[in-house]
């Protein structure tokens, strides 16, 4: 590590909307992409668990990673979850990015097989990076392990910026455990710890962190935007925190019933685009009764 975080900023894990036919809606996911960059973001955290990608094909992904191109958002913008269970695949979703031009990206260890061991996962990032072989790649590990069930400890994290450490240049960690971020930051100089939950942003940045990429950005990246430009400033330290109660509140709200769904319905009644309440299953739309008592929420928060 050379000291200098690699990935640093305010990054959204977006969304993905869906047309009525379960498709996804290219055109509006990339206008969503713009309008998040124009509000604040410092790129688009695509393809990730807010973005529903396990539920995606390879075709699919690609198509949405392309989308996002092909309407001008620059590919040092863009950081698509590349990681899937199984090895070949996830090689070729990343080198597939890398033919775009994007070279960031977050990428998940596989995960079906539960109980595997720091020297399986490692094994597997091995092979992942050898078998793509491209100096260009810079790989943001994704430690969830609340959703994948496959932790990623510190001397593994450690041992892997080790070995790649040109190419492995930060972790998203989404698993809620301040202790755990600040120890990444304490023992990996230059590491980019970005957190995934929005209200772990201001303490994180204080203690060293390198950013975000939150889902509450889809709705709120005015903010997180805010807090992350001024976090050092103490003329501003009144307006930051005014904006990490605004973030939490936002997330608070997302909290109410399923996450996924539920941030879904809050870009759609923010955009006013009712395209954006759909959802591919196995997770379900919120019901009427519902979206009318989040849209009854929603309309008294700021």
């Amino acid at each position: 590590m050379n000291g200098r975080h690699v990935v640093t900023g305010v990054y959204c894990a977006a969304a993905t909307p869906l047309k009525a036919s379960g498709d996804p809606d290219l055109a509006l996911f990339a206008e969503h992409c713009g309008r998040l960059l124009a509000e604040g973001c410092h790129g688009i955290a695509l393809l990730g668990t807010t973005g529903e990608a396990n539920s995606f094909s390879q075709d699919e992904r690609r198509a949405i990673l392309e989308s996002a191109l092909a309407a001008g958002i620059a590919s040092d913008r863009l950081m698509p979850g590349t990681g899937v269970a199984a090895i070949p695949e996830t090689v070729a979703l990343t080198k597939h990015a890398l033919s775009l031009g994007v070279t960031k990206v977050v990428m998940l260890p596989p995960f079906y097989y539960k109980g595997v061991s720091d020297e399986g996962i490692y094994a597997a990032y091995s092979q992942i990076l050898e078998t793509i072989g491209d100096s260009q790649l810079k790989v943001i590990l994704y430690h969830i392990p609340q959703i994948s069930g496959i932790p990623l400890s510190i001397p593994l994290v450690k041992r892997l910026a080790a070995a790649f450490p040109e190419t492995i240049v930060g972790i998203k960690d989404s698993a809620g455990d301040f202790a755990n971020m600040q120890a990444l930051v304490t023992e990996l100089p230059g590491f980019s710890v970005l957190a995934g939950a929005d209200p772990l942003l201001l303490p994180l940045l204080k203690a060293g962190g390198a950013g975000c990429i939150t889902a509450t950005s889809n709705l709120v990246a005015d903010s997180l935007r805010l807090i992350f430009d001024h976090v050092s400033d103490p003329a501003k330290a009144t307006e930051v925190e005014a904006a990490q109660a605004r973030i939490n509140a936002y997330r608070t709200l997302s909290n109410s019933y399923v996450q996924i769904p539920t941030i879904k319905a809050m870009v759609a009644l923010k955009r006013g685009e009712d395209a954006w309440l759909r959802t591919r299953a196995p997770l379900l739309p919120l019901n009427d009764g519902e979206r009318a008592d989040l849209a009854a929420k929603f309309a008294a928060l700021d």
